[in-house]
């Protein structure tokens, strides 16, 4: 989903490019190297990491097709092509916990031996990608579809420091139990940020007020303009990141004064609420202006 200045979404589309590049190579680097070291906890960050680069493709995928301009099919736009990667994200997550979660339970089965060095080796180098990503995409906007990019790294910058942790115990102490241990840990780590960015993207699919924003407190903005009378049927929904919708029956003292009031409300729910697009009805005790002005304002 794009925010409404052109700018913040280029900026978002080539970040999250350059991030599907790092995390997709050293996803393949701590692949070969947990295989190698026996690691199954280096192996799950791996593959934490290649959902990170399949969510980071959506994500940028995701950009470039919410700059697309409304047409006659599509007249909101295609800003809600972030919710469809965030949720493609979440349900991903949750195939790949299952997984990994299956693998770690087999190892207290069968424990394996882990070769603590070059797992310690393979998880610094990891936690340094994680936090530069991190880094970048902290600063390329606020929007689902880069929250949910974030997401993943935050979660792959915990499951680094967990591998670093197994790593370090295996060295001192050989107990290779741990290794499952905190594969386990990087599992739930990863089914809160799934959990988490479906329940965002299911919000907004279902037009959830948006985030930050009170219906009853938008209802007092408006029965604090003199001349309205009653608020009824007030809608708040989302189309995009940083741009929310309303739509309400407004009952008003004149109607002739509707395209005056209308001005007045529609600044008040911006500067107060940050709401850009209203879909308003006037209504008054004089139904045929009422609806005369209805027509006049469609």
């Amino acid at each position: 989903m794009s925010s409404c200045a052109h700018n913040h979404s280029v900026a978002p589309r080539r970040v999250l490019l350059f991030a599907v590049c790092l995390t997709l190579t050293f996803a393949a680097v701590e692949f070969f190297g947990g295989r190698l070291a026996g690691s199954l906890a280096l192996v799950a960050d791996a593959g934490h990491m290649l959902t990170d680069s399949m969510a980071l493709a959506l994500a940028a995928l995701a950009a470039w097709i919410a700059r697309r301009p409304p047409s006659k099919r599509r007249t909101w736009g295609y800003g809600r092509a972030e919710v469809l990667a965030a949720l493609i994200n979440g349900t991903a997550m949750l195939v790949l916990v299952g997984l990994i979660a299956w693998q770690a339970l087999s190892r207290f089965k069968n424990p394996r031996p882990v070769s603590g060095g070059m797992v310690l080796a393979v998880a610094v180098a990891g936690l340094a990608i994680n936090l530069l990503v991190f880094r970048l995409l902290s600063r390329a906007g606020d929007n689902l579809n880069v929250r949910g990019a974030l997401l993943h790294v935050l979660g792959d910058l915990l499951g680094s420091v967990a591998v670093i942790i197994s790593a370090v115990v295996i060295l001192w102490t050989g107990w290779t139990h741990i290794d499952p241990i905190l594969s386990l840990v990087i599992c739930a780590l990863m089914l809160v940020a799934a959990v988490r960015l479906l329940a965002e993207g299911a919000h907004v699919v279902l037009n959830g007020v948006p985030p930050g924003l009170n219906v009853e407190d938008v209802r007092r903005t408006l029965l604090g303009i003199p001349e309205v009378l009653d608020v009824h049927d007030l809608h708040l929904w989302q189309i995009t990141s940083g741009r929310s919708a309303l739509s309400a029956h407004v009952m008003v003292d004149d109607p002739a004064r509707w395209f005056g009031l209308l001005e007045e409300i529609s600044r008040a729910l911006l500067e107060r609420h940050g709401i850009d697009h209203i879909t308003l009805q006037p209504e008054s005790t004089g139904a045929e202006e009422c609806l005369r002005l209805a027509r006049a304002c469609s």
